[in-house]
């Protein structure tokens, strides 16, 4: 297999990059990055140094969060190749999204070295720099992001919305799928969102998780293929419903209207 590196970045989510290395043999130099970085191991095995306690061996699953500014190093073990993940977050935007938390987490780990063996955070880390690389909404990348930023700050059990009750969050949550029902037409910022709820950001997304099934931003997406429905079935043009629903042209409500009604408009409308 040939060694294969490549980089996503979005203009539109400055405060996030990632990268994925496949079969990679390069070595680095001890250095640090002006990010918060998090990186994952998929095959292979590498030797980081960095931690307080000195170098550890790393395996496929494991994931690292290495604070912004801490000189560290990870390199594969000596004639062997390894593939891994590793995306930088901006660290003032960390700083913002935890600031908006109440009470706020604890700070204490900022400036240490994490690593787990955590196989469902390995896999919500693959899942979330899977739906990076797509072309998804962004509004739906900046949700995975923030949700899994979210999970690394909550102990195990700790719960994240108020309210056990289904029917309670729902109640909760009114004033926001108000507005997102109100304004098919554009997709509200989740800041925006979380003030009218008098939530954050992460406590929105995993409380609409919870009450629905779906980010904000999906469930508004489903809103809007529902009103596309009523408006195919009075005849309306496709044209003009995609316009009036927000879509960016035509053939991307064409696409997003088949994910979730199993055929295109026009077969619908006919």
């Amino acid at each position: 297999m040939r060694p294969t590196t490549e980089f996503w970045r979005d203009p539109s989510l400055p405060h996030v990059e990632s990268r994925r290395a496949c079969d990679s043999r390069a070595c680095y130099r001890p250095h640090s990055h002006d990010t918060f970085s998090i990186g994952a191991v998929d095959a292979g095995r590498s030797v980081f140094s960095g931690a307080s306690s000195g170098s550890r061996v790393l395996q496929a699953g494991s994931v690292v969060a290495v604070p912004a500014g801490c000189v560290h190093a990870c390199n594969p073990m000596p004639g062997h190749a390894w593939s891994y993940q590793m995306l930088h977050l901006d660290a003032d935007w960390l700083g913002s999204l935890r600031d908006e938390s109440s009470p706020p987490p604890s700070t204490r780990h900022l400036g240490v070295v994490h690593v787990s063996d955590d196989r469902t955070r390995y896999r919500d880390y693959c899942t979330l720099n899977t739906l990076l690389f797509s072309d998804a909404a962004v509004e739906e990348k900046d949700a995975a992001l923030i949700a899994f930023v979210g999970d690394l700050e909550q102990p195990p059990g700790t719960p994240v919305a108020l309210g056990s009750d289904v029917a309670s969050l729902h109640h909760r949550l009114q004033p926001a799928m108000a507005q997102l029902r109100g304004q098919l037409s554009r997709t509200p910022p989740l800041a925006e969102l979380a003030t009218a709820v008098h939530m954050s950001r992460y406590q929105l997304i995993r409380a609409f998780r919870r009450a629905t099934g779906l980010t904000p931003h999906a469930w508004q997406m489903d809103q809007r293929i529902r009103q596309a429905r009523l408006q195919l079935r009075d005849g309306e043009a496709m044209a003009s419903v995609a316009h009036g629903l927000g879509f960016a042209d035509q053939s991307h409500f064409q696409r997003v209207f088949k994910a979730h009604a199993a055929t295109t408009p026009g077969h619908y409308r006919r």
